[in-house]
């Protein structure tokens, strides 16, 4: 191996070392805080904002709501999210292709995290950077959308590998994009065999009820288990 190569390596084991040291602390003052923190991944155009508008629509009755939204150049994500009702801040990052712990903490400030129980993080659409980048999250979902085709866990497994969760987007295109759902779970299964996989539509009615009872159920778990330790 080159030396260039070798310092590559060694340049990146040194970001990533830093990034999961600022995540544990910001995972600290999240359970602190008794706040649960989501980060969603995808691919560009795979519904993440149209599925968190929605999600954070029907959680706002029951929950203090907020979103951090990354995005390479707009504020155009953020400015859909705020139509929901609840509290967002855009993220808008360059030239870089995901959100690292950094840039979540500088952008958290003047937010009392008290005063919030879920906290969404919109990472920048990509399949690649952002798996490597832990954020300081309870939970990290990863969607994948009817339009994209049943191969992409595959192709990029390392993100689907590291998922707590799975969402099959637009699921009311199915059938017209001709989406083998059989085949895109045993995919997904392929290199995650545990996380749960669910269909959700942000268009259908009732499309992401089995979605909001599983964040529900995760809520509920992370406010029990501070409350038990102390």
């Amino acid at each position: 191996m080159s030396y260039e190569a070798k310092r590559l390596i060694e340049i990146r084991q040194g970001v990533l070392s830093k990034n999961d040291q600022l995540a544990a602390e910001l995972r600290s003052r999240f359970h602190a805080a008794g706040v649960f923190v989501v980060n969603l991944l995808s691919s560009p155009g795979a519904g993440k904002t149209s599925l968190l508008e929605a999600t954070m629509r029907a959680l706002l009755a029951e929950y203090r709501v907020a979103a951090l939204v990354g995005d390479l150049a707009t504020d155009n994500d953020a400015r859909r999210l705020a139509r929901s009702g609840g509290l967002v801040r855009q993220i808008q990052t360059g030239d870089m292709c995901h959100l690292e712990a950094d840039i979540v903490a500088r952008h958290l400030e003047g937010w009392d995290l008290h005063e919030l129980d879920l906290l969404f993080i919109e990472n920048v659409g990509n399949l690649v950077c952002p798996s490597g980048y832990d954020l300081g999250e309870a939970t990290r979902v990863v969607l994948l959308s009817t339009t994209e085709g049943e191969d992409k866990p595959l192709k990029y497994p390392s993100t689907f590998a590291t998922a707590d969760a799975v969402l099959l987007t637009k699921m009311d295109l199915a059938e017209p994009v001709g989406f083998d759902r059989a085949q895109a779970e045993a995919n997904i299964r392929a290199v995650n065999p545990l996380a749960p996989i669910i269909a959700t539509s942000a268009r259908r009615e009732g499309g992401l009820d089995e979605w909001l009872a599983w964040l529900r159920e995760r809520v509920t778990m992370q406010k029990e288990q501070r409350r038990s330790s102390g």
